[in-house]
């Protein structure tokens, strides 16, 4: 069984045990480590192997660096983008033209209500003691599916790239990597979307979309005080 495997398990036992006990805490496995899982102690791995800047990892930006670090607040903090936030579209396969003319094509109002839900949803389960549904009951669910229905005037497409990977297995030494038949590596092209929108636009936005929330089943004294809590703090580690 892979370590991810584990992770996974972990996460069923967590809810099985958790089942029919409404105050108990549920921990959420970190998505982070289980990416580095599959990076880093799989068998096989994903080499870039060229970008549209040329051969091999020459030319990366810095955001695409960023984002591949997983790291979001990384790519906000650059001096260009630093009073907007940003959100990543991804898109990948082996179908080159196919995938180029989705980006070609891109249009921030299909993906970005998608991406801005998600982002909160991270948000609002990080503030979370227990399992979202309790601790926030169905205010949680409706604020998600608000999001994902929302409109965002203002959005724009900054830059797009593409990168190159071959699928090889991980070697001993750099040597036997070079040794990979090229006919027989599997290759899938991966392009990247970076959109912005400026952070008080959107933090406005947000409020009015969230304010327009009602739950059908009213929550609870304690759902009530959580839901306050992190609407105070709406935007801080958001």
């Amino acid at each position: 069984m892979t370590r991810r495997s584990h992770a996974s398990l972990l996460l069923i036992v967590l809810l099985a045990a958790c089942a029919g006990q409404r105050n108990a805490v549920i921990f959420i496995p970190d998505k982070s480590l289980d990416d580095a899982f599959e990076r880093g102690d799989s068998a096989e791995s994903w080499q870039i192997v060229e970008s549209q800047n040329g051969p091999g990892e020459y030319g990366i930006p810095e955001w695409v660096r960023r984002y591949f670090d997983r790291d979001i607040r990384g790519m906000e903090s650059l001096s260009q983008f630093r009073e907007k936030y940003l959100f990543v579209s991804e898109n990948r396969g082996e179908n080159f033209p196919a995938l180029m003319q989705w980006a070609n094509n891109f249009s921030p109002a299909h993906d970005l209500p998608g991406l801005v839900a998600q982002r909160m949803e991270r948000k609002l389960v990080a503030s979370a003691a227990l399992y979202p549904d309790d601790e926030y009951g169905e205010y949680f669910a409706g604020v998600i599916k608000k999001l994902s229905d929302g409109e965002y005037p203002g959005a724009a497409v900054e830059q797009s790239f593409w990168l190159k990977r071959n699928l090889i297995s991980n070697a001993e030494t750099p040597a036997e990597a070079t040794q990979e038949d090229p006919d027989t590596a599997s290759t899938r092209y991966e392009f990247l979307v970076l959109i912005s929108i400026d952070k008080d636009a959107l933090q406005e936005m947000i409020r009015e979309i969230m304010s327009g929330v009602r739950a059908k089943v009213s929550p609870t004294r304690d759902q009530i005080a959580a839901i306050n809590r992190v609407q105070n703090g709406l935007f801080e580690g958001f």
